[in-house]
């Protein structure tokens, strides 16, 4: 039954697609027009339903408050919108950019940008192997590779080129697995930590990372949001696993690392925007965002920062994922986090509404909207 059910709904949502086309007549005076989107579950709108992959989130309750489809699970790993869902949708887009995977995902469609995304998914190509399939960085700009190519048969008006280095942003939310699935996976990360101490696994990241960057910068990728990591000490499934006693208490080592990641990112990102011609690199910090979401929650309107609102697992709902056996909270809106890993729309909307328009300690050189005029 949970079969049919994941074909009917792949089905449904792919047609949706299909008869959201936009016109693949582009003006220059139009603005941005094409989200081009990669990461990990924070952003996947769907990619691994197309995967035998224990990381999907296509069964309810998962995206019951996803307007677009009639409260179905569509492979987003929250209940309503992602970050990049929102963003999209202030800067003017018609519709979502689609899963690459689905079979819709051709043609005019293009134009409204795609998104490679996936659950697990890291920046090393051997993260997330827990969960059989995923797409990893490298894969993701393999895929765009393909849609670089594709898009110079769509696009009128412009050339390819003009299209992603004018009309496009880049986001990009990746690097959570990375510690989380890989270098803390619960049984390996003693051994891995003695072959290769944090210092030297942030730099490897960030080697890797850099790597990335410059190859979507030589496919015409010119405007990017780089995103860094949150505070993974923070969310329910650090705290169940941990055994965290506090509900304002976070598990340190995590934190530690990301923090240590965010520090080098945001010299990798400089370093880009000093030495790649017309490239605009932004430092997107989700940490503080999140951090002070968390801290303050109350003031957010929140009833708790430590407890999933879909999930198994102690205090913090946070060892098994969201599915349909997972008790669920009524209100999602007095809810930091939806599911052991993953935040709330209404957390997504305050994170994204930052990224918009924040300062220069939240989104910095510029917000995302300054970026659409430069």
């Amino acid at each position: 039954m949970a079969v049919i059910m994941r074909v009917l709904l792949q089905l449904l949502f792919s047609f949706m697609f299909v008869s959201g086309k936009i016109s693949s007549s582009v003006s220059k005076e139009e603005g941005l027009k094409g989200h081009f989107i990669f990461g990990d579950s924070h952003v996947d709108s769907g990619n691994n339903n197309y995967l035998p992959s224990t990381s999907r989130a296509d069964l309810p309750p998962n995206g019951i408050d996803f307007k677009a489809s009639g409260g179905w699970p569509t492979g987003r790993f929250t209940n309503g919108r992602t970050i990049t869902d929102i963003i999209g949708e202030e800067l003017g887009q018609p519709n979502y950019a689609p899963p690459y995977l689905a079979p819709s995902t051709k043609g005019a469609a293009l134009l409204n940008g795609v998104n490679y995304a996936s659950g697990a998914g890291g920046i090393l190509n051997h993260t997330g192997s827990l969960f059989v399939n995923r797409l990893g960085m490298d894969i993701q700009i393999d895929y765009f590779n393909k849609t670089r190519k594709q898009l110079d048969e769509v696009v009128e008006g412009l050339t390819a080129k003009e299209f992603l280095m004018k009309k496009s942003i880049f986001s990009i939310v990746i690097g959570s697995n990375d510690i989380l699935n890989n270098y803390l996976l619960p049984g390996i990360s003693i051994a891995q930590m003695l072959l290769e101490p944090p210092e030297q696994f942030v730099q490897h990241l960030i080697s890797h990372f850099r790597g990335q960057l410059m190859r979507l910068y030589s496919l015409d990728a010119r405007k990017f949001v780089v995103t860094n990591i949150g505070p993974l000490g923070c969310i329910p499934y650090q705290k169940t696993v941990n055994r965290v006693s506090s509900d304002s208490e976070c598990v340190s080592l995590p934190n530690d690392l990301a923090m240590n990641y965010n520090a080098r990112l945001k010299e990798l990102l400089e370093e880009l925007n000093h030495n790649l011609p017309e490239a605009k690199f932004l430092y997107a910090n989700l940490y503080d965002i999140l951090m002070e979401v968390i801290t303050n929650h109350q003031q957010y309107g929140f009833e708790t920062a430590g407890v999933a609102c879909c999930g198994i697992g102690g205090k913090y709902a946070g060892f098994i994922p969201c599915g349909p056996t997972s008790p669920m909270c009524w209100d999602r809106s007095k809810y930091v986090f939806w599911d052991p890993y993953h935040p709330t729309e209404a957390t997504n909307l305050i994170i994204a509404k930052n990224f918009l328009d924040g300062q220069q300690n939240q989104i910095s050189p510029n917000n995302i909207r300054q970026l659409k005029y430069l």
